[in-house]
């Protein structure tokens, strides 16, 4: 049986000194932030920043990332399979088959994935818990909660860290929310928060509810193969009718050309002689 891995951040223990951000881009090699006038802050998540930290009043930190759900939506609307669910829990990216419909952007419930706008071959950017990694041995936890200095983003078995996260609630009532973060909504997810303060800017929307968005997402979806079909077939007619076009007008120019050219024959033959 595959165990379900997954992340559980303590709210009440970050301290904002995002050594779990520049882990993550000293691992995958992320370029400086660069801010774009639609971001909120330089802080924001980014192509270049899969994780960031928030900062609240009171001297309050929230680490943001992907929340690799149970049930994702975003593997769910892409056409062309470039996100997958795996067994383990973390939702990854295949950017070799990405297309840049950008459809994953518009169907994650928490607004995750980012887009490399200034790229001339675009792709999508997001936290993918350092899967391959792990996978393959060159890791045994992701970097940014191996370089947590107080221990407010730990790695560990789904089931283990939401016994962990409903102990520490029922221990200090009087500091945590009554509630962990990413353990029913829209389905569950693979990151799991508790709080002394409620969650609801990250994209815990009141109305998010428990269903799994997939069951949703879908009932639309199911529509795509058909329009692509159709936009494919248009397309091809269109090439076939332009090809055939410019065939044409290339056999016409020879004719005329070779009509011309035989034209002219005769009369320098005229003047040769003379």
């Amino acid at each position: 049986m595959i165990t379900k891995m997954a992340i559980l951040t303590d709210v009440t223990k970050c301290i904002g000194c995002e050594e779990c951000v520049q882990a993550c881009k000293t691992t995958y090699n992320l370029p400086p932030d660069r801010p774009y006038r639609w971001q909120r802050s330089v802080n924001d998540l980014s192509a270049s920043r899969w994780t960031t930290i928030i900062n609240r009043p009171e001297n309050i930190h929230v680490r943001k990332q992907c929340r690799h759900c149970e049930e994702p939506a975003c593997v769910s609307v892409c056409p062309v399979g470039a996100l997958q669910k795996t067994p383990e829990g973390p939702v990854v990216y295949d950017g070799d088959i990405c297309m840049g419909c950008r459809y994953c952007m518009m169907s994650c419930p928490y607004g995750v994935p980012r887009y490399l706008w200034a790229e001339a071959v675009p792709y999508v950017r997001k936290c993918i818990m350092c899967y391959h990694k792990i996978k393959s041995g060159e890791l045994d936890q992701p970097a940014c909660t191996a370089a947590c200095p107080t221990g407010a983003t730990i790695y560990g078995e789904r089931e283990e860290l939401l016994k962990t996260a409903h102990k520490r609630i029922s221990e200090k009532p009087e500091l945590y929310k009554s509630r962990v973060w990413g353990e029913k909504e829209v389905g569950g997810s693979n990151v799991l928060y508790i709080s002394s303060i409620d969650l609801d800017f990250l994209g815990w929307k009141a109305d998010l509810g428990s269903e799994p968005l997939p069951h949703k997402t879908w009932a639309a979806l199911d529509k795509v193969p058909a329009i692509f079909l159709t936009m494919g077939a248009a397309m091809a007619a269109t090439y076939w009718i332009i090809d055939r076009r410019m065939k044409i007008a290339s056999e016409n120019e020879t004719v005329v050309s070779s009509e011309k050219t035989q034209a002219e024959e005769p009369e320098k033959t005229k003047e040769e002689k003379e």
